[in-house]
This record gives C-alpha cells, structure tokens and sequence, in this order.
C-alpha cells in the first residue's frame, strides 16, 4: 500500500486497525487511506509504510518481516523502520508481493567545474554507461578555468553525451535524473540543473539535487570492493581538502579543513611557479620522478597545532622563494625536479599525517580518499606504508569529476527526489549541512 506525500506517520494498532497521523503533511489523503481499507474488512494481511515519493524506487521502510496471517480479523503484519537499501531486502518483499521491483536507473550529470561528465547507474547491475569530456584544451591558454568559457562549453557538450550514454546503456530514457548542484562554478552548475529539470519535465521522473563533494565520498562504492560505513574520507581536490567522519549516507562530521588553498590548488600554483603548463598538478607529479624528495626541507604547515585543520600557504610561499633563489643563481632548470619532489613530499606527507591523527582520534580503521589528488601515487604509497587499516581509493578515471559519482549518489538519495521545478545551483555548500536521505529536501 503506497501512501503519497507521507513523511512522518506513527502507527498504533488497537484491535483492528486504528492509525493515528502523526503529521499533518498525510492531510486530505487520510479520507483516501480509510476508504482503501473499508472494503478489506479486515483481511489485510501485509501493510507496508514506505516513502511513496520516491515512485517505488529502492528505499524501503522494513523491520522484522515475520510470516502473515490469513483470513479476516487476524493482525496485518507491519513493515516500517528505518530506511534501507532495497538490493538486500528485495527477495523479502517479492516473497511477500509476488512481484520483482524493478531497479530505478538514474543519469547523472556533473557540470560543476571543467568537466562534462555523464553516466548511467542501475542498483541492480551497477554503472551501465559513463562518458567525460574535458576542457583542458579551452583553459590552458589562460592558464585556470575561465567560468564563462566552463558554462558554454557545457552546453554545447551535454546533450550529446547523454545522448551517446543512454544509446550505450542501451535504454531510451532513465528513471531519474541526478545532477551536481553545489559546490562550485554556479554557472556551470545551473547549466546542469537546468537541463536536468527540463529532462526531468520532458520525461515525466524526478530531478535529485546532488552534493559534488558527497559525489567524490561516494566514488568508491562503484568498485566492487567498497567500504562499508563507519569509515574516516580525506576528501582532496583543488577545491577542496576535507577530512570526514562518515558515519553514513548524510552523516557527516567534518573534523578539518584547509584554512587557505585546496592541495589541489597549491600543485598547481606550485606547477606554475616551475614554469609547467595547465593543469600542472599532474604535470609536477611527473616531474617529481625525476627529482630528489629530500634536496628541499620544506615546511609541514600546521602539524605541530591542535586540531586536523591543513594549510598549503606556507608550503607554497616556501617554495616560491626558493624557485626565486634558483632563478637567481642561474639553475632552475638543473633544480626544478628536486623542487617538485620535495613540494610534493611536504604536501603528501601533510595529508598522510593528519589523516592517521584523524583515524586515531575517531577509532576508524578504513579511510577513503577521493578527489583528483587522489590519484596521485605517492600519497597511495604513502598511505599504504604508514596506515594500518584499509584504504580505499575509485579507480583513477572516477578520482577526477565525473558523472557515474552523481548517478550513484542519486542512486542512493532516490527518496530526495522532486518534482522538476526549481533550479539548485549553490556555489558554497558546507557537506556537514547534509542529511540522510529522505529527511528533508537538500540545497
């Protein structure tokens, strides 16, 4: 029995069925639900109370399912709890229903920054499609991402590539559309709503709003080895580096943050200090093959305090002098790996510290870490040599933004789903504001 518009119910049961509405939100359906259930007199069986504004997708309310009783007067037995995955408990309600729930399949669309990323994901069967256009080319003569340039180039991009990623996924059109609506370019993000909702008009489903940085947390639960919850997120791009007790879906407690630059950021602004083209995170990494990690001493902002808060100024304050000493005495070329490995020696070794002082401090024994930083090997060697518990990372592909980490966070914030109506695109958007699904409307 699906109850549209029902948040909040509380049920009590007194001989036969009696349901006190603990809300008003149930309002004009309640006269409905009586009348559903007069010409049953008495011979429910099975009630089940779930979210029905999620149009029967994978979010159930379930508890102990015990076996019915049969025939008039006898108790229905009641499903209702918290909300879990349906993959699990699946097999439960087609026993008791007779029929198999169709998976929703929800398209994901990232446009927050310079990246047009497009994917399909099926609970079921996993990432069917995924397609990534990059705008490295169009921002490389500017040295950064030009906002203007970002948005218009996402227009142009967009269509095509849901086009080639349902054609892929071999479907004609998805269940629900999730898209990136904060943080970031908001531009570039209201390009990405927009055509989300008309989508979600022109196909009759409903629009997820998605958290870019919860989209990087959830990325490795599309590897088949995924960690399970609790678990600490060192969440590193060039936006953003966070450090984040995951407790669940929408439970969230960050424990630090950079007071300055993203270590994204101070990599490329170092990369650029050493002369290397855009994106020069990348770029230095490379380079730092190549070089001495300890000709250089440079600083570790930030250890030494209390807290898990980071801070890459210094660091890169540090080496701008230094690049300016070289240049001085006429040897940069001959030192500028030696500098990118000892920068990027100093910048690693500050994210490994605080990460293993963070898991110490909340007892966790498995770290995720995501974002474009993410994917670079020495803070996996490092990582691996100095933490003992598990570290779990996306496959590279999915470290950098991409649409299969908005499809699967649609995927698993199905009940959060709306109508398309309002355009979300929010530039600051804290990740501990988040909640779990189904429990409000997020942005």
């Amino acid at each position: 029995m699906a109850l549209y518009s029902c948040r909040l119910l509380t049920f009590a049961f007194l001989g036969w069925l009696l349901v006190k509405l603990a809300t008003a939100e149930f309002g004009e359906h309640s006269c409905f639900f009586a009348g559903a259930l007069e010409p049953t007199q008495g011979g429910v069986e099975i009630l089940i109370f779930f979210y029905a504004d999620t149009r029967h997708t994978n979010t159930f309310f379930s508890s102990d399912i015990k076996k019915p009783g049969t025939g008039a007067g006898t108790r229905p037995t009641i499903l209702s709890a918290e909300a879990v995955y349906c993959k699990a408990l699946r097999p439960n309600f087609e026993c008791f229903l007779g029929y198999d729930a169709a998976p929703m399949k929800v398209l994901g669309l990232e446009t927050s920054c310079d990246e047009t990323g497009v994917a399909v994901f099926d609970p079921d069967r996993g990432l069917l499609a995924q397609a990534l256009h990059s705008q490295i080319d169009l921002h490389k003569v500017y040295g950064g991402v030009v906002p203007e340039i970002a948005s218009r180039d996402h227009i142009r991009r967009l269509l095509p590539l849901i086009r080639k990623v349902l054609r892929d996924a071999g479907m004609e059109r998805p269940d629900a559309v999730a898209y990136t609506a904060g943080p970031g370019l908001v531009g570039a993000l209201m390009v990405g709503s927009g055509l989300a909702n008309g989508l979600g008009l022109a196909w009759s489903c409903p629009v997820i709003p998605i958290h870019h940085m919860e989209g990087h947390l959830l990325a490795p639960m599309l590897e088949e080895d995924a960690p399970v919850y609790p678990f600490l997120a060192l969440l590193v791009s060039g936006g953003h580096t966070l450090l984040v007790a995951v407790k669940g879906l929408g439970l969230y407690d960050v424990l630090g943050s950079t007071l300055d630059d993203a270590v994204g950021e101070a990599f490329d602004k170092t990369a650029k200090l050493l002369g290397l083209d855009y994106p020069g995170g990348p770029a230095l990494a490379v380079l730092a093959e190549n070089g001495d990690p300890q000709a250089y001493a440079f600083p570790r902002p930030m250890l030494k305090r209390p807290g898990l808060d980071f801070s890459f100024s210094g660091l890169k304050t540090a080496v701008m002098l230094q690049v300016k000493k070289s240049a001085e005495e006429g040897n940069t070329d001959r030192v500028r790996a030696d500098i990118a490995a000892s920068f990027q020696c100093a910048a690693i070794d500050t994210l490994v510290t605080r990460s293993i002082q963070a898991a110490k401090q909340t007892n966790l024994d498995r770290i995720v870490v995501a974002g474009g930083v993410g994917a670079n090997l020495h803070l996996r060697e490092q990582l691996a040599e100095r933490f003992d518990g598990r570290v779990y990372y996306p496959r590279p592909e999915f470290c950098t933004d991409n649409g299969a980490m908005i499809a699967i966070a649609g995927a698993l914030r199905l009940s959060d789903g709306s109508e398309p109506a309002t355009i979300h695109a929010t530039a600051r958007w804290p990740l501990e504001t988040l909640i779990p699904p189904g429990s409000a409307n997020p942005a």
